[in-house]
């Protein structure tokens, strides 16, 4: 199978900028950006910043959320190890 790239176009301040995104083939990276941005209008440098902010929070939450779920994790290992040892 070819993965075929995917391009897709922002209009920013009236210029249009068309990018590579790659593969995209369940459209999961064209419809998260849709959700974020009107992909069929012009976006404003304040639209675009206050996306890339939304994105960046969302990232940053679920970082904490995987280290302390990892953080529970190996918790549990250490008790677990620590119990079969006695």
């Amino acid at each position: 199978m070819i993965l075929q790239h995917k391009e897709i176009t922002f209009h920013i301040n009236h210029i249009a900028y068309t990018v590579n995104i790659g593969p995209d083939l369940d459209n999961e990276i064209e419809n998260s950006l849709k959700h974020l941005l009107n992909l069929d209008k012009n976006i404003s440098t304040e639209e675009l910043l206050l996306a890339y902010l939304r994105k960046t929070q969302e990232f940053i939450s679920l970082k904490k959320d995987i280290e302390n779920q990892v953080q529970t994790l190996e918790s549990f290992s250490t008790n677990n190890s620590f119990k079969s040892k006695l």
